[in-house]
């Protein structure tokens, strides 16, 4: 399988939404289907790392799937709001290079 560049994955969401007369939910209601995708990964982290077990009940679910879900739902409220996501990461990035450099304690090189 090929990897993708973030700005490929953009694309592809847009592809996808774009087939529909709907299109992109407003950014508020994008929102808060980030917040239920967020809870969904929350709870599955719970299970497995948690001290609440599934119920017998309960769909399987993986954490790469809601993972996914929240990725797919991130895209799309940056694809509304006309952000790159790739330019996001790299100013992001920055900032953190920068102005938290020293904020960490660095592991020690190996000799």
């Amino acid at each position: 399988m090929m990897e993708k560049t973030m700005r490929q994955l953009q694309q592809e969401v847009d592809e996808y939404i774009g087939q529909f007369k709907e299109g992109y939910f407003s950014p508020l209601a994008m929102l808060a289907r980030l917040t239920e995708e967020l809870g969904e990964l929350a709870r599955e982290v719970n299970h497995y790392y948690g001290e609440k077990p599934k119920k017998k009940t309960e769909q399987e679910k993986t954490i790469q799937e809601e993972l996914g879900d929240l990725l797919f739902v991130l895209i799309c409220m940056a694809n509304s709001l006309h952000i790159d996501l790739q330019e996001a990461h790299d100013a992001v990035m920055h900032k953190f290079q920068t102005r938290d450099r020293d904020r960490w304690t660095r592991k020690e090189e190996e000799r």
